[in-house]
C-alpha cells in the first residue's frame, strides 16, 4: 500500500464531536467550566504502520535522524531498523516525541488535541457522553494503570468504542496533547513568585473538582512530568482537527448513542 493511500485512509477515520464543556481537574465544583468547540478526533491512536508511512515521506524523522533537541535517543527504538516489524504494524506507535507527533499531525493537515478536547472525549463511556460517574468507568482505567508497563501492546481498535465512537482513549497507551504541560506550570520554577501553590500536593487535592478521581490525577500528573523531547514506550498520540473539512467521513453520524 503506498504512502499517499495510507495517509489518506488515516485521515478518513475521524469521529466528530459536537463540543461542550469539561471541568478541569484542578478547579472546584463551583468554578466555570472550560468550553470545548466542535472538533474531530482520530478514532484510534496512530499506528506504527501509519507512522512508518510518514517517516518514509519525511526522512528527517527516520530513526536516528532527529536532533536531541527534538527527540531523545529512545526515539523509535522499538523498531528493528528504519521500519517496524510486521507484528508491530497495527500497534500504536510509541517512543515518539511531542515534536514528532506534532509533525505527523501537521503533515496531514491536523494537529494534536488539546488537553480539554482529549478529556472531553475521554469522559464518555460506551453509552453516555459523560460516563465518568458510572461504577465501572474509573475501575477499568485504574486496572489498566496497574498493568506492568512492559506488557505487550495490543493492536489499536480492540477496545469498545465510546459514546463518540472513539476507541482506545483508555487502556492502551498514554497520549500526547497539544498543551500537555499547561496544567501545573505557572512559573519558571517553584521559587517563582507567580506560581500558584494551590496546584500542588494536598492543596491540589483539596481544591480539585473531584478528589476521588485518582485516574484523572494520574493523567494530569503524568502530562506535567513530560518534556517535549521524551520518547517513552507507553506514550503515543492521535490527531485532531477543526470541523471544517467536509470530505472527512463523520463516524459519529452513523453512531447509535
Amino acid at each position: 500500500m503506498n504512502t499517499a493511500l495510507l495517509l489518506g485512509l488515516a485521515a478518513l477515520q475521524m469521529a466528530e464531536l459536537p463540543g461542550g464543556e469539561v471541568r478541569p481537574l484542578y478547579l472546584s465544583q463551583d468554578s466555570p467550566l472550560t468550553r470545548v468547540a466542535p472538533f474531530r478526533l482520530d478514532v484510534t491512536p496512530v499506528t506504527n504502520r501509519q507512522f512508518a508511512a510518514f517517516v518514509a515521506a519525511h526522512s528527517r524523522w527516520q530513526p536516528g535522524r532527529p536532533p536531541a533537541l527534538l527527540a531523545e535517543p529512545a526515539y523509535l527504538q522499538h523498531w528493528p531498523g528504519l521500519s517496524p516489524a510486521v507484528p508491530q504494524l497495527d500497534q500504536p506507535v510509541t517512543h515518539v516525541s511531542w515534536f514528532a507527533a506534532d509533525a505527523y499531525c501537521r503533515a496531514q493537515g491536523k494537529r494534536l488535541p488539546t488537553v480539554a478536547e482529549w478529556e472531553f472525549a475521554a469522559q464518555a463511556s460506551e453509552s453516555a457522553a459523560f460516563g465518568a460517574t458510572e461504577p465501572d468507568y474509573s475501575r477499568r482505567i485504574l486496572d489498566w494503570y496497574a498493568r506492568p508497563a512492559s506488557a505487550r501492546l495490543h493492536d489499536v481498535g480492540q477496545t469498545p468504542a465510546n459514546y463518540w465512537q472513539v476507541q482506545d482513549l483508555h487502556g492502551l497507551v498514554w497520549e500526547w496533547t497539544q498543551d500537555f504541560n499547561s496544567t501545573l506550570v505557572t512559573g519558571e520554577s517553584r521559587g517563582d513568585s507567580s506560581l500558584d501553590q494551590g496546584l500542588f500536593c494536598g492543596s491540589a487535592a483539596a481544591g480539585s473538582a473531584d478528589p476521588s478521581d485518582y485516574a484523572a490525577f494520574m493523567r494530569y500528573g503524568f502530562r506535567s512530568s513530560l518534556k517535549a523531547s521524551y520518547a517513552l514506550g507507553n506514550l503515543g498520540f492521535r490527531c485532531a482537527k477543526e470541523t471544517t473539512d467536509e470530505n472527512t467521513h463523520l463516524v459519529a453520524d452513523v453512531a447509535e448513542p
